[in-house]
């Protein structure tokens, strides 16, 4: 069966229900959207606070290949077999984004037997979050066009406006655009664009916000734009924005509750790029897991260059997070791809490819527990035509390097087929938790941050960029210097380059541009030609996407 039709026959209990069965949350504290899915309270989750923290393990993966890793089925498996084996297990996962739903994804909520449900309900709109953050975004725009055509009071330079618009969809003819057009009386004519909602700053900031008044006061900090000195900055709260957006979020900034197709609650909350932004799910919802159960399973997005490294550096950094141990998601056919094997060629054993795409697997450990400073275990998430050459291959390159790698088939077999995975999570974080480093010190400049990520992470032998972006960087470190670096650059690669397989060294990482995610509390540095409003492809997702005259939905997967 696809995904969707094992989701469809799940048997699923009330959220409710659910909740108070296994963490003894009364309905009071809990606003249902219909039976399976609830948001809850901030006041319930402040009622926690004096409660001990369970252990953090993040989910990353090896570099991303065509084919899938599957970190969020793993992340669910896992949890679910950590139930199975008698523990306390919680999965805290980030909601998917509407445009790679009907792009190229066709959902993004697990796989097979190791799911979130309901599967349908969270890869649309679910409880709406995505829908208020565009909304927030959107007025704030309004706001700004609506200033400038009232007289600019504050002295906007429209050339330099830095808020565009969004929405969550993939739609390339939305890059650029040209607003005001029409005469003075629908505004400033002007050059502006478009993102996806998953890029937007808000997204950034509702996932790092710890309560509403943080939350108001990060949106009132974001720069909108500059004067035309090009220097002085405009924020949100110049404009008095913050109220009215915060208030567009007075929903969304509730962590929402769902349960896996075995019936074990989930809160899966926000969802930022995992480029442009540091790709994970609100420290709310990652707090309020720590406070329930006593382990709590996440995921970062991205290959654990991307992921992983903004997880440590940027969200545990600013949340005070401790993850005990790092499980690394690893495919044999990913390993046959970074080898150099084609993708229509992966489902062939070659182990020739296997070994030498190995590198990539090796580099991403050495990062976990050199770099990062945690323990790794390396799940190899199983796919039917794998073979036994090629997984004892793999399993025994793990153990040469120190590392446990545990064969999982949680996506066939659910929770059943990860309890030997979760035996050994749960044994490395009870008797040898790590203690997490951070690649750089707040006291680095700008620029030694970067540099200390693109060679200590990337492998990089150096960094450089223009002149300009240097200056930039020179001049907010008098203000900004102590932000972490959030470096937005391929994810296919440890280079800059998507085609370089493998582990390349010895690379160069040129900066193209810096900016200033304000609110969010981090500097950007684009590495490359970076797309925060992706295309459809050329047969995209939602071309199988339908639904019939019961509503019964199908094509998602």
């Amino acid at each position: 069966m696809s995904d969707i039709e094992i989701a469809q026959k799940a048997n699923k209990k009330r959220i409710i229900d659910l909740a108070k069965d296994q963490y003894g949350i009364d309905s009071e504290h809990l606003e249902p959207y219909g039976h399976y899915k609830a948001k809850l309270s901030l006041n319930y989750i402040e009622s926690l606070k004096d409660r001990e923290d369970g252990k953090l393990v993040l989910v990353t993966a090896v570099s991303p290949t065509p084919a899938g890793e599957g970190k969020t089925t793993t992340t669910v498996g896992l949890g679910d077999a950590l139930n199975r084996i008698g523990k306390k297990a919680i999965m805290c996962l980030r909601e998917p984004s509407l445009g790679p739903c009907f792009g190229i994804k066709g959902g993004a909520a697990g796989g097979g037997y190791a799911q979130v449900v309901p599967m349908e309900d969270i890869n649309l709109h679910f409880t709406g979050d995505f829908h208020a953050i565009g909304v927030a975004h959107n007025l704030l725009s309004a706001m700004i066009d609506n200033h400038i055509h009232h007289g600019n009071e504050l002295g906007i330079d429209p050339r330099r406006i830095q808020w565009k618009r969004v929405v969550d969809m993939n739609d390339r003819a939305l890059r650029k655009i040209t607003v005001g057009m029409g005469g003075p009386i629908n505004g400033y004519l002007r050059e502006d664009g478009y993102d996806i909602v998953v890029a937007s700053e808000i997204m950034a900031i509702l996932c790092l916000a710890t309560n509403r008044a943080d939350l108001k006061d990060r949106l009132g900090r974001i720069i909108i734009g500059y004067k035309r000195d090009n220097k002085t900055p405009i924020y949100a709260r110049d404009l008095n924005a913050q109220g009215s957006m915060a208030t567009l979020l007075k929903d969304a900034i509730n962590p929402n509750l769902v349960q896996t197709l075995e019936n074990n609650v989930a809160i899966i909350h926000g969802g930022p790029f995992a480029n442009i932004a540091h790709g994970c799910n609100t420290v709310t919802a990652t707090k309020t897991g720590l406070k329930l159960a006593d382990y709590v399973i996440t995921e970062g997005g991205f290959g654990a260059d991307l992921g992983a490294e903004k997880f440590i550096n940027i969200k545990s950094r600013m949340a005070g997070l401790k993850p005990a141990a790092i499980v690394l998601v690893a495919t044999i056919r990913a390993m046959k791809y970074h080898g150099g094997v084609a993708k229509d060629e992966l489902t062939n054993e070659n182990l020739e490819a296997l070994d030498k795409g190995m590198v990539n697997m090796e580099r991403h450990i050495k990062n976990i527990t050199d770099v990062y400073g945690l323990p790794c275990i390396v799940c190899l998430n199983h796919f039917t035509l794998d073979t036994d050459a090629e997984v004892d291959m793999l399993i025994k390159r793990c153990e040469s390097l120190g590392v446990k790698g545990v064969v999982s088939k949680h996506w066939a077999e659910g929770g059943a087929g990860a309890e030997e995975l979760a035996t050994v999570v749960a044994d490395v974080v009870d008797n040898n938790p790590g203690t997490h480093q951070f690649t750089y010190e707040d006291s680095d400049s700008l620029w030694e941050k970067i540099e200390k990520i693109s060679t200590k992470v990337y492998g990089a032998s150096s960094i450089s960029a223009d002149a300009k972006v240097k200056k930039q960087l020179d001049d907010w470190n008098k203000e900004y210097g102590s932000y972490p670096i959030c470096i937005a650059k391929t994810q296919m690669s440890f280079s800059t380059d998507p085609t370089v397989i493998g582990a390349p060294t010895d690379h160069n990482v040129h900066i193209t541009e810096v900016r200033l995610a304000n609110g969010a509390g981090f500097i950007v540095a684009i590495a490359g030609n970076m797309m925060t409003m992706p295309g459809l492809p050329k047969v995209p997702a939602a071309e199988r996407i339908d639904i019939d005259d019961d509503g019964n939905i199908s094509g998602l997967f």
